[in-house]
């Protein structure tokens, strides 16, 4: 191949080679450095222990700092509903992440997530994620660590209808009968007995308790035990009517007897069949009241393994375009309302950053450094070159605002059009370059061009 086609597909791929860098630099980017920070919680619905994982990321974007956790089980065992309750109890959970360097306080990562109908034991759902969010106006590297964590329980308002649960135990002769449609019992079927002092015994968790069952003609007395304590005086009678007569028929789905309102809590009830006659359950009803506050008894204690080490975010300085006639005195880096180094103790700042000039401008990212335990069980999820005592990985900026959802990894570039300009340049000059090299040729042979 001659020299000058050399020369031109040279310069064409330096044109081509330096267009596709310049792409990959202008184009927006993000660097989202998370932590995880694994927990163990035991107590309350987390029974003899549950572990759980929270992966912590930090953002900045346009004067607001962001943490978010995404929670997780890490193994089969998980939190389990104390008892019986309908749709809409709520397991809520509360983080704590501690924030030092240019902004001091704390951020508190709230989630909750409403649950289905329950039955105790069952697995409860953890919210997705955890977030909470503050201002922030101040230039400087701000610290984000993961330090507690609270699990707490709510029960939603309303009734369950408890039929054939293992948490129903029963004592005596009985006998679980299907009944046809017509009888209408819930779920058409029923427990029916003959023997005396057979008994039936629900432990259940709420304010209020019924016992239903049929009325029908012979059927003997019931004696009601309301934790540990008779409370029927005199017994009830599922063989007479509300007004005392004898039953003719058969009713079915009748309160036989309702507790008064109670504590909530853990508590007992229990039928006892007095005589040697028929009696029958078809079911519980168990009532839970309006629970202002989750009940401290059912909140798990969770503590953090390990050390899952901490963010550092440095928050780069203001960057909305600033004009030519900016003096290098309203720059942020010479303005002393911006220096990290003033009020950095104030853990509430105002929302916005101003240049002396009145300038509202917005707040960018410089870089993220991740900092992992030397220790312990948490890990992060970048893995940094160990350089020290700690590891740090570090993200070089490209855009000056943080794109919505994640950790901004930099700087715009300071002229949009700086990029076409080289490109145009490279063009012009590889193609002059490639001319030039066949007017020599063709001199060297004594010809023309």
């Amino acid at each position: 191949m001659s020299r000058w086609r050399k020369a031109l597909i040279a310069a064409s791929v330096s044109v081509a080679a330096s267009a596709a860098f310049v792409a990959a630099s202008s184009v927006p980017g993000q660097a989202a450095a998370s932590l995880v920070a694994n927990y163990r919680c035991t107590g309350g619905i987390a029974g003899a222990g549950v572990d759980i994982e929270a992966r912590m990321t930090p953002q900045v974007e346009a004067g607001t700092m962001n943490v978010r956790w995404d929670m997780s089980y890490r193994s089969l065992q998980k939190f389990g509903s104390p008892g019986f309750f309908p749709k809409g109890s709520s397991l809520d959970l509360e983080g704590v992440v501690d924030i030092s360097g240019a902004w001091i306080g704390q951020l508190r990562p709230r989630g909750g997530k409403e649950q289905g109908e329950l039955l105790p034991g069952n697995y409860l759902e953890l919210p997705e994620g955890l977030s909470d969010s503050a201002s922030l106006t101040r230039t400087g590297t701000i610290r984000f660590k993961p330090t507690t964590l609270t699990v707490r329980f709510t029960p939603a308002e309303g009734e369950v209808m408890v039929n054939n649960n293992r948490k129903v135990t029963y004592t005596g002769a009985w006998s679980h009968e299907y009944t046809a449609p017509e009888y209408s019992d819930f779920l058409n079927d029923v427990q029916k007995t003959s023997a005396q002092d057979a008994t039936a015994k629900l432990e259940f968790i709420g304010t209020k308790v019924a016992y239903i069952g049929r009325r029908a003609p012979g059927l003997g007395p019931i004696r009601v035990i309301l934790d540990g304590q008779t409370v029927t005086d005199p017994l009830v009678e599922p063989g007479l009517d509300r007004s005392g007569n004898a039953m003719t028929g058969t009713e079915t789905q009748e309160v036989l007897w309702e507790s008064p309102q109670l504590d909530y809590g853990k508590h007992t009830i229990e039928i006892v069949n007095t005589e040697a006659k028929d009696a029958y359950v078809d079911a519980f009803q168990v009532i839970t009241g309006d629970i202002p506050e989750p009940p401290a008894h059912n909140q798990a204690t969770c503590t953090l393994q390990g050390n899952p080490g901490a963010i550092d975010i440095t928050v780069s300085g203001p960057s909305g375009s600033q004009s030519p006639s900016n003096s290098p005195s309203n720059s942020p880096s010479n303005s002393p309302s911006n220096s990290p180094s003033t009020n950095p103790t104030n853990p509430t700042p105002t929302g916005t950053h101003t240049t002396p000039n009145n300038r509202t401008t917005d707040i960018g990212l410089g870089r993220v450094i991740v900092i992992p335990s030397a220790t312990g069980t948490s890990s992060a999820t970048a893995t940094p070159k160990a350089t020290g005592p700690t590891a740090t990985k570090y993200y070089r900026a490209q855009v000056a605002n943080t794109p919505k959802g994640g950790v901004d990894s930099g700087e715009a570039p300071d002229r949009e059009d700086r990029p076409y300009g080289l490109m145009a340049a490279l063009v012009i000059g590889g193609a002059g370059g490639g001319l030039l090299l066949r007017r020599r040729r063709a001199a060297h042979a004594g010809g023309a061009l």
